[in-house]
Parts: structure tokens; C-alpha cells; sequence
């Protein structure tokens, strides 16, 4: 079994910056299936369906929804079987649970971290 564990969410003000992290651990098979699977990253708002915000193949090529287009950049680490989404210029409609999905296994997901961006 691999778990996804989120971190680095928190309440930021409009305009800031923050760096979300997800984790791949469990069986001595998570590393292996990290590397070769892609990652997603998605939110979800009070009240609104779960959207996709950036996605990872395994061979690095990225794309994004245009709301987060050029404020979002996502990343991986196969090194550390971590994937990483850094968020600048953030905005009140960005505020959301971030959650990370794990393209293997029949999907996973990890626990969200909540990120609130308001003044």
C-alpha cells in the first residue's frame, strides 16, 4: 500500500505565497511506484465540486487549469518521493482543501491540507 500525506497549507494574506508538499510512503514498493506514476494535484471549495489544478507525468511534463496558470508551478522529487506545488500570488477564490492524487493503484488520495488566503 502506498498513504499520501499533504502538508504546507495555512492562512496566507492575498498576494502571498505558499508551498504545498505530498509524501508517498508505506510498502518498500511506494518508492517505484511514485516515480513511474503521475501526480495531480486538486481542491476543493466549500460547497463546490473537487477540481483539478496541476497534473505531473513521470517524465515531468506539466499542465494546469487556467485559473492557476502561471501563478502555480507543480514539481516532484522522485528522490524523495515527494510532489510539491508552489503557490504564489495567491488569491481569496484559491482558498480550499488542496489534496494530492496518486495516478497508480487504482488512484489515491491523501487527507488535504486547507489553505485559506483573506486578509
Amino acid at each position: 500500500q502506498v498513504q499520501l500525506v499533504e502538508s504546507g497549507g495555512g492562512l496566507v494574506q492575498p498576494g502571498g505565497s505558499l508551498r504545498l508538499s505530498c509524501v508517498a510512503s508505506g510498502s518498500f514498493l511506494a518508492g517505484s511506484i511514485f516515480t513511474s506514476a503521475a501526480m495531480e494535484w486538486y481542491r476543493q471549495a466549500p460547497g463546490k465540486q473537487r477540481e483539478l489544478v496541476a497534473g505531473i507525468t513521470s517524465g515531468g511534463t506539466t499542465n494546469y487549469a487556467d485559473s492557476v496558470q502561471g501563478r502555480f508551478t507543480i514539481s516532484r522529487d522522485n528522490t524523495r518521493n515527494t510532489v510539491f506545488l508552489q503557490m504564489n500570488s495567491l488569491k481569496p477564490l484559491d482558498t480550499a482543501v488542496y489534496y494530492c492524487h496518486l495516478l497508480a493503484l487504482g488512484g489515491r488520495w491523501g487527507q488535504g491540507t486547507q489553505v485559506t488566503v483573506s486578509s
